[in-house]
């Protein structure tokens, strides 16, 4: 009996140590660290207007889901763009709508992390994220994007970095914040 144990337990444990590896730290993100909820098509809209986005402007979406802005801003105003997100099933959906979109040639959507990104290319960032993943994204924003780029975040803030501007929405009898930033002049203070 001892004997079929043995290889059992075996099994068991390099298992075991297998999962406990899966979750340490330094594991990836998982796509769970900000739930898919897409951004009504109003609240696009407006985001894009906020940040005045124009066809000079290239655009990254930071958890950028089904690719909804990144692809209505390339529409609508012939912006270049860039969507990032975790979660490989939205990347695919974010590539088929752009292709049904007709906009391939000027949006890509790449499967990465958002911290590790490459992002100064930046001259307007797009957000839905959660607080705590807004606070931790902070310094890279501010390090990493030049002065004049412009930020918008739907429904959480940065801190006590103060939006240039701040907008209200109601869609369905839901409310929501819309907040702009400008990245300043490196050293400026108000940030």
């Amino acid at each position: 009996m001892h004997r079929r144990l043995i290889p059992s337990l075996t099994v068991a444990l390099m298992l075991l140590g297998a999962v406990a590896g899966a979750q340490s730290p330094t594991a990836e993100k998982k796509p769970l660290d900000v739930p898919y909820v897409p951004t009504h098509e109003s609240l696009v809209e407006e985001m894009l207007s906020m940040a005045k986005v124009t066809g000079n402007d290239t655009l990254y979406d930071l958890g950028s889901g089904d690719g909804r802005i990144v692809i209505t801003a390339a529409k609508k105003f012939g912006t270049r763009g860039i969507g990032f997100d975790l979660d490989p099933e939205r990347v695919s959906e974010a590539r088929e709508n752009a292709r049904r979109a007709g906009v391939t040639d000027r949006v890509r959507f790449e499967q990465q992390d958002i911290f590790t990104a490459k992002i100064a290319d930046a001259t307007v960032i797009t957000m839905y994220l959660l607080p705590d993943v807004n606070m931790r994204l902070r310094p890279k924003l501010l390090s990493e994007l030049k002065p004049g780029t412009r930020i918008v975040s739907h429904n959480y803030d940065l801190g006590d970095w103060q939006p240039v501007q701040r907008k209200e929405m109601d869609v369905s009898g839901i409310n929501h914040t819309l907040y702009l930033w400008i990245v300043p002049q490196r050293g400026a203070t108000g940030r």
